[in-house]
């Protein structure tokens, strides 16, 4: 790109700014024509005038943050903002109409067919979800706006390849639309600044404001309301952010003040320093928190990788919600969403039926009833499931906490107080590095990213449902585990020669099939999880490399 020098004497201010412009490079795929209008552009253009430049100040804000980490020094509750945790008089809005009740929400992505079986759940809430259970092809971006634009007007069907139609019954629950996270880009979308400057779009504002753009108003009609949730928040002004958002879009589409309601992922370790900061934010907007246990733990380790033994975890699977650091997110994020009269949810148990192997089914049940029983007794107002046959333990065990009451937040718990330092109480979680959970996480990394590239979001593997935040997982325990050198059990010490021996025989165990992404996924895997770099994400190299050159 070429750029006009300012004639000599005059000011660059002095020249003349063009209109910001949004430009659709994808391809038309279904759709578009319903979802791409210019009207719709033309607000995401006003979306990314009004907010994109903050946006890279935050992104900006975050690599300073995890430097001083790297250097460290550690996260703690803000002294600048103890005035307002100090203060007990201030509330949050709190649900808006339809999502008082969320005792049981259902979670998956948002193609048609996962669409209809979500609606036909019997859960009161479906997080339809465009981020860590989404693999953003083109295709999917658009066609996931497609199916929600139908679902809200009680027009989406799905058959299947042997022709059998599914329809939607006339029980559905509410939904909450979690858009991509600010650190996350839309390619296939084009924004020119006011300065000539072009970059891609900020996927969070392309999936906010298509979704509110097209359906906050039927949403309205139809007794409910345009919910989002927000993933991957690092702070409160990442949360400012986000409300200045909803206020400009409130105006632009003449919806009332408070309208548009949000609940928030505590996902990372820097967020559950600000809860409170991030509620009063949010305040007119916002209706709860929710514990994202899985990029929590993605979260301590990106943001203490390199400090030392003290904070190496143990196996993956050995990381469970009751080991005191997790514990203490929790009991936390309860307590403080009450005390200002927000919904706190729970989180996602990984743990499938096998509707073929019903040994596996029973393991399952069990497992996720104990993690519902534990959230309800900590006085979380509802959990979340990730597959339709978990929907009745859930909504039991909740049932029985619950009673006649749609919520919990008369449970004050001022019996908590948690410290900066139980939060950061990482070493105490015990547990072992095993040679069998170096493989596993090479393993269902491999597998996970495979089909991903596939642009499947949401896999089962092994009998747990794997989305981008468990990969998240797996892949970031090896590379910790490489730079420390970690002895497992055994007595081996974890190197990248190790690891690559153990991607050898994971890919040689695999079933290959024409047109499998396997040696991609291997490439892919070698770069997030043995390179000296670490990639903040790895959906960021993936999506650049992979989705995009192919779509």
């Amino acid at each position: 790109m070429t750029m006009t020098m300012p004639a000599p004497g005059r000011n660059l201010l002095d020249q003349p700014f063009a209109r910001p412009t949004l430009d659709v490079t994808g391809a038309p795929v279904p759709g578009t024509a319903e979802i791409l209008t210019t009207a719709a552009l033309d607000f995401l253009t006003d979306l990314h005038a009004q907010f994109a430049g903050r946006r890279h100040e935050l992104l900006l804000a975050r690599q300073r943050r995890r430097d001083r980490f790297s250097d460290g020094a550690d996260p703690s509750f803000l002294p600048l903002t103890a005035h307002l945790r100090a203060d007990p008089t201030w509330r949050v809005a709190g649900p808006g109409p339809g999502l008082e009740d969320r005792r049981v929400e259902i979670t998956g992505p948002t193609d048609r067919k996962m669409t209809v079986n979500a609606l036909n759940s019997g859960a009161k809430v479906w997080l339809a979800d465009m981020e860590d259970a989404t693999s953003p092809t083109w295709a999917n971006v658009v066609g996931g706006q497609h199916s929600l634009f139908d679902a809200i007007r009680g027009q989406v069907d799905f058959t299947s390849p042997e022709g059998k139609r599914y329809t939607v019954g006339s029980e559905t629950p509410t939904i909450v639309f979690r858009p991509r996270g600010w650190h996350l880009t839309e390619q296939h979308v084009r924004y020119t600044d006011r300065a000539g400057q072009a970059y891609a779009a900020s996927a969070s504002l392309l999936d906010a404001g298509l979704y509110l753009f097209h359906n906050a108003q039927a949403l309205i009609d139809s007794g409910r309301g345009p919910y989002l949730y927000l993933p991957k928040l690092e702070g409160h002004l990442e949360a400012r952010l986000w409300d200045d958002v909803f206020r400009f879009t409130e105006t632009y589409l003449g919806l009332r003040h408070g309208t548009i309601r949000a609940t928030v992922l505590i996902e990372t370790i820097t967020a559950a320093f600000e809860m409170e900061e991030i509620l009063y934010e949010l305040r007119d907007h916002c209706a709860g928190l929710n514990a994202g246990r899985w990029d929590y733990i993605f979260s301590v380790i990106k943001n203490f990788r390199a400090r030392g033994s003290r904070f190496v975890l143990p196996d993956r699977s050995q990381v469970t919600m009751t080991v005191p650091f997790m514990k203490a997110y929790t009991e936390l994020l309860v307590a403080t969403c009450h005390r200002r009269g927000a919904q706190a949810i729970g989180g996602m148990s990984a743990f499938i039926p096998n509707r073929r192997d019903p040994e596996v089914t029973s393991r399952a049940l069990a497992q996720v009833r104990a993690d519902k029983e534990r959230e309800a007794g900590q006085g979380f107002d509802g959990t979340w499931v990730a597959h339709p046959d978990l929907v009745p333990i859930a909504r039991e065990v909740f049932d029985e906490a619950l009673g006649d009451r749609v919520d919990q937040r008369d449970r004050l718990r001022s019996d908590v107080c948690v410290t900066a330092a139980e939060l950061l109480d990482i070493g105490s979680a015990g547990g072992t590095v095993t040679d069998a959970g170096l493989r596993a996480n090479v393993s269902v990394a491999v597998r996970y990213l495979e089909a991903w590239l596939r642009g499947i979001g949401a896999v089962a593997i092994d009998n747990l449902m794997e989305d981008a935040a468990t990969a998240e997982i797996s892949r970031s325990q090896v590379w910790q585990w490489v730079r420390q050198g970690v002895v497992t059990e055994s007595g081996t010490t974890i190197t990248a020669a190790l690891v690559e021996d153990a991607l050898t025989s994971v890919l040689a165990e695999l079933e290959r099939t024409d047109g499998d992404r396997y040696d991609d996924a291997a490439d892919l895997f070698r770069q997030v999880a043995l390179a000296d770099d670490f990639p903040t994400f790895l959906t960021v190299p993936a999506y650049t490399q992979y989705l995009v050159a192919r779509d």
